[in-house]
């Protein structure tokens, strides 16, 4: 599918040089996957603080005195 859309120029410029991307199709395409996991990433990590937080850990200060 494609979409018209206005682009800034130097943040382009900027996530190809990052990206290592040559085209806009594939510097769009490879920000966009990016960002969608870190999104993924996101989610997993607070599920797994979460989960972290629900232990009831025991005390192990003294252990090694």
């Amino acid at each position: 599918m494609k979409h018209l859309v206005d682009l800034d120029e130097r943040a382009l410029q900027a996530a190809r040089d990052h990206l290592g991307t040559q085209t806009i199709k594939a510097t769009v395409n490879a920000a966009l996957h990016a960002a969608s996991a870190r999104s993924v990433e996101k989610h997993d990590i607070d599920a797994s603080l979460d989960f972290l937080e629900s232990f009831d850990f025991e005390d192990r200060s003294a252990a090694w005195r």
